[in-house]
């Protein structure tokens, strides 16, 4: 409710940190080893005593934290997984429409009708990365449409063969050159680096 026009609330009274609270809050900084930013609180006299386990021992030849978080950073970080026909992110709006609607068109087409799925692995795999290394930008891979409703296995293997790596490094989009034509990609590469 608000108070009416003219008149000025009354001030709140602001909680205070019991002494009992003040000594959790020590201990338990004290016993997690956090330096606080404005150590308000002063320290206490003597942290609190645990008894020694294995685990602690375990502990002590572990990697410290601050050195187990950089290593995580400096670890590069795999791209995220592309989806067929889904926009993936980096890609300028007029590259990615051109694709999708089939006006980039491929350099160079694999058939894999006919094909069983291991050697359709391979030819897919030597085909996306002998492309990428003459340089070529779009290329198309055709599985066909399979039968069935969920399609052929070679349709429904190819994602996960253009996302395993070395492929997925060098891709930066898929799409079907058209809504009808299911049994065909279209694949993006990255430039060759020089």
């Amino acid at each position: 409710m608000r108070p009416p026009r003219g008149r000025i609330p009354p001030a709140r009274r602001r909680r205070t940190v019991t002494e009992e609270e003040a000594s959790l809050w020590r201990r338990f900084v004290a016993a997690a080893g956090i330096t606080p930013l404005r150590p308000e609180i002063p320290p206490p006299d003597e942290p609190p005593q645990r008894p020694e386990t294995v685990a602690d021992d375990a502990a002590a030849l572990a990697i410290p934290r601050a050195a187990e978080r950089s290593m995580v950073r400096s670890a590069p970080q795999p791209p995220p997984d592309l989806a067929i026909g889904v926009a993936p992110g980096g890609l300028d709006r007029k590259r990615w429409d051109d694709l999708r609607r089939g006006r980039t068109r491929p350099e160079r087409t694999l058939d894999l009708h006919g094909r069983r799925a291991d050697d359709a692995h391979d030819a897919v795999r030597r085909f996306v990365l002998g492309a990428q290394a003459e340089g070529l930008r779009c290329v198309a891979i055709v599985t066909g449409k399979g039968t069935g409703e969920t399609g052929g296995v070679l349709r429904r293997e190819l994602p996960h063969w253009l996302n395993a790596p070395p492929l997925r490094e060098i891709i930066l989009a898929l799409a079907h050159p058209h809504r009808a034509n299911t049994g065909a990609v279209h694949l993006l590469l990255r430039r060759k680096k020089t």
